[in-house]
């Protein structure tokens, strides 16, 4: 079990649908994940949604011209992806122990991503099975973009793995630093409450 599904119970997509739903509506920004992985691969490029959630950044991937699969744990977030989106696929699965060929898909993604707070919510000591599963889905040259909450502002407990952990995990997964910024918005990363990392396959 996720952290995140020790948080939730499971229950919780209606209720995270409804709060960014809430946040377009007041004129906030809910696309910046979706936009920064857009600058990342050109359009048609193959994205895997690792911890797709209720399917946010990938339904306006895929409204922008790219090939996209969503996965996640909580079936209740997927049902809302799924209501939302029909056509795309959406697949239930434990990320640590995410297979490709399981679910009938190629493992030739330009990108991987793991917005919000994938890797921080993860079950703590499965972080390095998981960036090993989603880089071995990497086609070679590809990218792994992941997001991380690092303070109580940005993350409801605290981060079950730092920055420095994660880039090992990374490296003994083959993949090597890109480049780390302070959000979505593509700022340099000043070492402040939420980073983003792009690493190389």
């Amino acid at each position: 079990m996720s952290r995140w599904n020790a948080l939730t119970g499971g229950t919780s997509g209606e209720d995270y649908a409804a709060r960014f739903a809430a946040l377009a509506l007041s004129g906030k920004d809910v696309h910046g994940e979706a936009r920064f992985c857009a600058a990342l691969v050109p359009a048609g490029a193959r994205v895997l949604d690792a911890g797709c959630g209720t399917g946010r950044v990938m339904i306006r991937l895929a409204e922008l011209g790219y090939d996209c699969v969503g996965v996640d744990l909580d079936e209740s977030m997927l049902a809302v992806a799924r209501k939302q989106a029909p056509g795309l696929p959406w697949f239930q699965a434990d990320l640590t122990g995410f297979d490709p060929a399981l679910l009938g898909i190629a493992a030739d993604f330009d990108l991987v991503v793991a917005a919000g707070n994938v890797f921080p919510l993860l079950a703590a000591d499965t972080e390095a099975t998981v960036v090993k599963r989603l880089a071995a889905a990497l086609r070679p040259g590809g990218l792994l973009v992941a997001g991380f909450g690092l303070d109580e502002d940005h993350l409801p407990v605290p981060p079950s793995i730092t920055l420095a952990e994660y880039d090992d995990c990374c490296a003994r997964a083959g993949l090597t630093l890109v480049d780390r910024f302070a959000g979505w918005d593509a700022d340099p990363y000043d070492g402040g409450g939420y980073a983003v990392s792009v690493h190389s396959r």
